[in-house]
């Protein structure tokens, strides 16, 4: 049986472990899943497997990972995450390109959070490309 976690208004979320589930979305634990790229232990293979592993470091306020996969041309010199702000969800919505087998890559996405209780919705476009051989994000557009 299932166990719910009940949090009452403007709560902080557990900590998140290696075992905890990927935030991400995909059946794995953390460790297994983005955490294996957040750790520098490898680089993710895929666009929208970047995507994922972006999400998760929102999730766990991890800014250097963020700024570490962002494309040198548009990176900011520095990243404060709101601590106010909850991400609860990810949906990839579509993908182009993005493999192996290529230098750029899409991913259309929905990311579900609270901020200061409130909840919301981001609906992204972000574009990737290939730095140095990784895949690192360049930018993004937001849809409606």
């Amino acid at each position: 049986m299932a166990r719910r976690i009940k949090r009452t208004k403007g709560t902080t979320p557990p900590a998140l472990t290696a075992d905890s589930p990927c935030p991400c979305g995909l059946p794995d634990t953390y460790a297994r899943c983005c955490g294996r790229f957040h750790s520098g232990e490898e680089s993710a293979p895929t666009a929208e497997l970047l995507m994922r592993a972006r999400y998760s470091a929102f999730v766990a306020h991890d800014a250097a990972y963020l700024l570490r996969t962002w494309h040198s041309s548009t990176r900011p010199p520095h990243l404060e995450l709101d601590t106010g702000m909850q991400w609860t969800g990810l949906e990839i919505v579509d993908t182009t390109d993005g493999s192996a087998f290529h230098t750029a890559g899409a991913v259309t996405f929905r990311a579900r959070y609270r901020h200061h209780g409130n909840r919301g919705e981001l609906h992204e476009r972000s574009n990737f490309e290939r730095e140095q051989g990784a895949w690192v994000y360049v930018d993004g557009t937001f849809l409606e």
